[in-house]
């Protein structure tokens, strides 16, 4: 469980913990909470009292704790190997343990002293035989030689699936933020006012998805219309631009920033895109994209979840620049999520059917490889599919900016596990440990416990029929 102590802090120390919380995962009750003490007594007292809606809701003013994750997870750095390296070759090891290329370069370099190289690393294939090893003047018994060869290899291999998990992470916070996370601390501190409505507007993008049958609220509620409104002339527009790029903010931009924008999402679109191409697998089912036993849902979606970030904020940009009859020579779509079986019977059950974007996503060729140039998808072959699929491709999102959505009002984040709303954290914690919802067994130790709570009325979300306890 998760709560951060309470004590006033000034608004620049709280502004300092906003910014830190651009690639973290407060709850925008607490971001509320923190948007208080960073704005201080500029605020008037409706905006005050707009934002205290949230705010009497953080883990300091109502002492509430959450056994949910205020962070995405963090790939693991290679300092466990880099501590027996070090050890095994007699020195100390002059490299950051989190950063691949700092990794590799520490690797090449120990190697020289045994002949190692990243090229040359297959432990059956290139390792010197004593011959070789007395040639090169190495004082080393077999064993010896043998543990730094296959630590160095590790390094390597480490540095590479460390690169990989990072670069998902990045992906992962740009699906959630955009690219509020790159903020430089120093620019942060210098608009407040923008840096406030940053920090509160992302929160609510990355508030965790509920299992239901209705769509996810619009992350612009009343508190981020009250901190945005407070934004003017002299606002630093190119600051809420990297979470926020859409018509009425990019307006704001010149044409020089509103073309850098488009390169920005424009690359994340190919990256992410390329990434998609490499992990579809062919007996998936585009029809229905449910997903299927060594399916990896999570990756998958967060790439999707990147890629059509990075795609919507291509568009609005392209929108901006006057530019969307680009599309007609070249209109890749929209990379659908992987839906959970349960969830999908569940829609059918009550006379729902499979998204009809979904239709349009299965009905066109994969982005991928519209994006590397190996299929051809124009604005026409997108329109079409939308028609057929009953959508207006237009006010869908898939040939121009998504329009407009009512502002939301604030309402409480709910405690989820594994998607359901649960009603006390403590409660929460539990039926986690105990595998409920999960798809898999309930742990047999924590099934009384668990039985009791679900009896007791602490499942406050709807669930279909079939999920339950078992």
């Amino acid at each position: 469980m998760t709560h951060r102590e309470g004590s006033e802090r000034s608004p620049r120390k709280a502004l300092a913990e906003l910014h830190g919380s651009l690639d973290r995962r407060y709850r925008p009750e607490d971001v509320a909470e923190l948007v208080l003490q960073a704005l201080s007594e500029r605020l008037t007292g409706r905006e005050r009292n707009v934002i205290a809606r949230a705010a009497r809701h953080s883990s300091r003013g109502s002492a509430w704790f959450t056994s949910m994750s205020d962070d995405y997870a963090r790939p693991v750095g290679g300092a466990r190997q880099v501590a027996v390296a070090a050890r095994l070759f007699d020195g100390p090891a002059e490299v950051d343990p989190d950063d691949p290329e700092s990794l590799r370069a520490y690797a090449g370099a120990a190697g020289r002293s045994i002949g190692w190289t990243p090229d040359r690393s297959d432990f059956l294939a290139d390792r010197l035989n004593r011959e070789a090893r007395e040639a090169a003047g190495m004082d080393l018994s077999k064993r010896q030689y043998n543990r730094r060869f296959r630590m160095l290899r590790r390094i390597a291999e480490k540095a590479g699936t460390l690169e990989i998990e990072q670069d998902k992470r990045r992906l992962l916070l740009i699906g959630a933020t955009g690219f509020a996370a790159d903020i430089p601390l120093d620019r942060f501190l210098k608009d407040p006012d923008a840096a406030c409505f940053v920090a509160y507007y992302t929160a609510r993008r990355k508030l965790r998805r509920e299992f239901s049958l209705f769509g996810r609220d619009n992350p612009f509620d009343e508190i981020a219309q009250v901190l945005l409104r407070r934004c003017g002339d002299d606002t630093d527009w190119w600051m809420i631009a990297q979470a926020r790029p859409t018509p009425d903010v990019l307006d704001r931009l010149t044409d020089e920033e509103r073309g850098r924008l488009l390169g920005q999402w424009s690359a994340v679109m190919r990256h992410s895109g390329g990434l998609l191409g490499r992990r579809w697998r062919s007996t998936t089912d585009r029809a229905t994209m449910v997903v299927r036993p060594g399916d990896d849902s999570s990756t998958w979606n967060a790439l999707a979840g990147a890629y059509n970030a990075a795609r919507a904020g291509w568009l609005a940009c392209l929108a901006s620049l006057d530019a969307l009859e680009l599309l007609d020579a070249s209109c890749p779509g929209k990379a659908m999520r992987l839906m959970a079986a349960d969830l999908a019977a569940w829609h059918r059950s009550t006379g729902g059917d499979v998204d009809p974007g979904t239709r349009v996503w299965a009905a066109l060729p994969p982005p991928w490889e519209v994006l590397d140039g190996t299929a051809h998808s124009t604005r026409a072959d997108v329109e079409a599919a939308c028609r057929t699929a009953g959508l207006d491709p237009e006010k869908s999102g898939w040939t121009a900016p998504a329009p407009k959505r009512r502002v939301a009002v604030f309402r409480p984040t709910p405690e989820l596990v594994h998607g359901v709303a649960v009603a006390d954290p403590v409660w929460a914690a539990l039926l986690r440990r105990a595998g409920v919802f999960s798809g898999r067994p309930v742990r047999p130790a924590l099934a009384p416990d668990a039985l009791h709570g679900l009896q007791a009325g602490v499942v406050t979300g709807d669930l279909p029929p079939a999920l339950d306890a078992d």
